[in-house]
């Protein structure tokens, strides 16, 4: 059956993150799709390690945390079905494979330290990095860092195999695996005293829903 549309939804886990993304696609044959995707997701680095803070209840600290790294990715990929469902309880595998452009955003791991009798917020790249030597009184927020993101352009390329379980033709419910590699135009500082990358390698595995016209 020639699949007119396909739009569908997921989540990612990587062996350094996880993520979301949203799909559509077209198909253009009985055996291929074209398919567009965007996907946002943070990546964690290895030398990451996370501690309860000492000096108040808040979320545990990351000493030696310069940025949060959120790699932001459009791209398209091409879609060829491999094995069909045998009825409509089967499993359909499909391989995709495809790429596009990646920006990777970084914004400043931020904790709030008191200095002259007034709390502030401050980054390790910062005047003032030498606070951390006391003792943060506060934990990272979700609000702080914002207004000094940056954005580094790079491009990905994906790899992947798709297992299709939903129970009739027109729904997506499916467990993807596959690789990504991706390639920014300069470093990516996460965490210091370690080494900056600006090629990054990992595996990943997804789950997916979505319809089928």
């Amino acid at each position: 059956m020639l699949i007119k549309s396909i739009s569908c939804f997921g989540a990612k886990l990587f062996n350094d993150g996880y993520g979301g993304f949203i799909e559509i696609g077209r198909g253009k044959s009985i055996t291929k799709s074209l398919l567009f995707q965007l996907e946002i997701s943070e990546r964690k680095h290895p030398k990451e390690e996370k501690q309860n803070n000492p000096f108040a209840p808040t979320a545990p600290i990351i000493y030696g945390k310069q940025n949060f790294f959120y790699p932001v990715k459009l791209g398209v990929q091409q879609q060829f079905l491999l094995g069909n469902k045998s009825n409509k309880n089967g499993v359909s595998v499909t391989a995709n494979i495809g790429g596009g452009i990646s920006l990777g955003l970084l914004r400043p791991y931020q904790l709030e330290v008191e200095k002259d009798g007034e709390r502030k917020f401050v980054q390790y790249d910062s005047p003032d990095s030498s606070l951390f030597l006391n003792g943060p009184f506060l934990g990272p927020s979700f609000s702080t860092g914002w207004k000094e993101l940056t954005v580094t352009p790079g491009i990905y390329i994906k790899p992947a195999f798709r297992f299709d379980y939903g129970r009739y033709n027109e729904m997506v419910s499916a467990v993807e695996i596959g690789l990504t590699g991706e390639f920014y135009t300069k470093k990516m500082p996460q965490v210091i005293f370690s080494k900056q990358q600006q090629f990054f390698f990992s595996a990943y595995v997804a789950i997916l829903f979505g319809r089928r016209k």
